[in-house]
């Protein structure tokens, strides 16, 4: 009898989604031309959708319904700052949708995106763009392979040629 592969820690799955907010616009796709290739058990994809995703096999289909908390958290107001243009360097050009990084006291690296401008107050957001959303995935496994040792060493996938990283 065959060994039928199901998803779980160490392997690496080739994955078609498409990914809706609750009033159903599509925010992000992967297609069957154009997989999403990731490692589960690496965190490479938010706890709702791993957990939910666990145990499937090629072939199968599911929607999983994730919710804020399992995925990209709840909306923080901490991560919601206002700051003056004359905290940003002279020649960054600042606009709405601007996004930039800056390492947390902790040593972490957080991006902020700029919301509005009012004269010189800046209003910046840490927050994921998805934070405080209810995430609704359809999900198609399309592969499932062993993990490599180096793959697993790395905690990401790599492309079929060796040590090429994907998305």
């Amino acid at each position: 009898m065959a060994v039928v592969e199901v998803i779980r820690d160490k392997k690496v799955v080739d994955l078609v989604f498409t990914l809706k907010g609750v009033d159903g616009t599509i925010l992000d796709q992967a297609e069957k031309d154009d997989p999403f290739v990731y490692l589960h058990g690496a965190e490479q994809v938010v706890p709702g959708l791993e957990a939910g995703l666990t145990g499937m096999k090629v072939g199968e289909k599911k929607q999983i319904i994730v919710p804020a908390a399992e995925g990209y958290g709840e909306v923080d107001s901490r991560l919601k700052v206002v700051a003056t243009r004359s905290q940003f360097p002279k020649d960054v050009d600042l606009e709405v949708g601007v996004q930039f990084e800056t390492e947390t006291p902790d040593g972490d690296e957080l991006v902020f995106t700029v919301c509005a401008i009012e004269g010189d107050k800046v209003h910046v957001d840490g927050n994921h763009p998805l934070a405080g959303q209810t995430l609704h995935f359809d999900v198609e496994v399309v592969q499932i392979r062993e993990a490599t040792h180096e793959e697993w060493e790395h905690g990401h996938a790599h492309g079929p040629e060796g040590h090429e990283h994907l998305h």
